[in-house]
């Protein structure tokens, strides 16, 4: 990999991060504790980020209402946060081109390489294999 991709990907990290918006759906966020989700959540919560859940169950996480999809969510939506395996994590990148998001953000071993092609194609931010909990940090 080049320093010059390199750049790139941190450049698109920083961005979604700091100039995308603050409303971050995150898709596959549920009340379990024990999920990776739940944790990325709050620590985004921490850096001023509002927090939106989507999961079919729908529930209230962190204090926010969830939504079983994002098409529910009856309000704009900066940055799309996915927390779902890579086969399934195409049709959401679609889904948030859809619904007008700033950017999606594939969690750590989320990967679709198509999916990203096709989502910075629609003109969106996109960054794959990287956890905003431990990128946002970082910035200060």
């Amino acid at each position: 990999m080049s320093g010059e991709t390199t750049t790139t990907e941190s450049d698109t990290v920083r961005r979604i991060l700091t100039d995308a918006g603050d409303t971050w759906a995150v898709v596959g966020l549920s009340s379990n504790e024990a999920r990776a989700a739940y944790g990325v959540a709050a620590v985004l919560q921490r850096f001023g980020k509002r927090v939106v859940p989507v999961h079919p169950k729908a529930e209230t996480v962190h204090g926010e209402p969830g939504y079983a999809t994002l098409a529910d969510i009856p309000f704009p939506v900066d940055v799309v946060d996915v927390f779902v395996n890579s086969e399934h994590a195409g049709q959401v990148a679609d889904e948030a081109v859809a619904v007008g998001a700033k950017a999606v953000w594939f969690q750590l071993g989320v990967i679709d390489d198509a999916a990203c092609a096709r989502t910075r194609e629609a003109g969106l931010d996109m960054v794959m294999d990287r956890c905003p909990a431990i990128e946002i940090p970082r910035l200060s």
